[in-house]
Formats: C-alpha cells, structure tokens, sequence
C-alpha cells in the first residue's frame, strides 16, 4: 500500500472546518434523536457530495461545492458519532 502524506497545516485546516461544520450543525438543529435521524441526515450529505462530484469538471463552483460537501459528510459522520454513542454538548 502506498504511503500517503498530508501536511500538519492541511490535517488542521481539515480538521477546524469539520469542527466548525459540526459546531454550526448542532447549535442550528440540536443533537440527533437516535441514530436513524443521523443516518438520514448523513445520507442527505452524501447525496450532496454526489451532486457536486458529477458537476462539469469546467463548472468554476465544482471544487468549492465538492469541499464544502465532504466537509458537511464529515461533520454529520461526527455528530453520530457523538449524539449517539457518547454523552456531551456543544461548548
């Protein structure tokens, strides 16, 4: 398997806009009922990420809207994570 390198900038750049996007989502919607809400949730984000991947490569709000939306995927992936299988709040 080959190695593949991230930077430290570019992993805590990624990192703050999931924690922003997770922070944003859950003071606007509150926490997940249960997991079945998350998983639909998530899937609407993945459907989104879906759309702007198959945007014409030459669309000049491609890159911008495929960022955006893996961003939201990664987010929701959290707050699963966190509503469902953890206990705590937003700080």
């Amino acid at each position: 398997m080959k190695n593949v390198y991230i930077s430290e900038h570019s992993l805590s750049v990624i990192n703050q806009a999931v924690l922003d996007e997770f922070r944003d989502a859950t003071r606007k919607f509150g926490r997940f009922h249960n997991a079945h809400e998350g998983y639909a949730v998530l899937l609407k984000e993945v459907d989104e990420l879906w759309e702007a991947v198959k945007l014409n490569q030459s669309d000049p709000e491609r890159e911008d809207r495929i960022l955006r939306e893996a961003c939201q995927v990664a987010a929701m992936a959290i707050r699963i994570l966190h509503d469902v299988s953890y206990e705590g709040g937003v700080e």
